[in-house]
């Protein structure tokens, strides 16, 4: 996908939150979707965030998730603020903010 660090294909994803759940950075999280099949899919909700660390996309076993290529994309630099965003996620059982079931 054309300047996007990360994407979801929602086609191949089963909304495990395994992604979600690896992301360092806090640039996913699950959001409310009831025509899955669990009745949730995952959402890049803040792809400024993305470090490019690839940690999402070995995580899904279903190959759902992508990352840019370093080589191709100029990805952000882990700091407090993302690390804060990603616990704030996980505490909310992998939702975005706002969004939890």
């Amino acid at each position: 996908m054309a300047n996007a660090p990360v994407w979801v294909d929602e086609k191949r994803c089963k909304a495990c939150s395994l992604c979600v759940a690896a992301c360092p950075s806090g640039a996913l999280a699950m959001r409310i979707e009831p025509k899955s099949t669990l009745g949730a899919m995952v959402k890049v909700i803040a792809a400024d965030f993305c470090v490019g660390c690839g940690e999402c996309e070995l995580a899904c076993p279903d190959f759902a998730i992508s990352v840019a290529d370093r080589k191709e994309f100029n990805f952000a630099k882990l700091n407090d603020a993302m690390r804060q965003a990603a616990e704030a996620i996980k505490n909310n059982n992998f939702y975005e903010l706002g969004g939890a079931k």
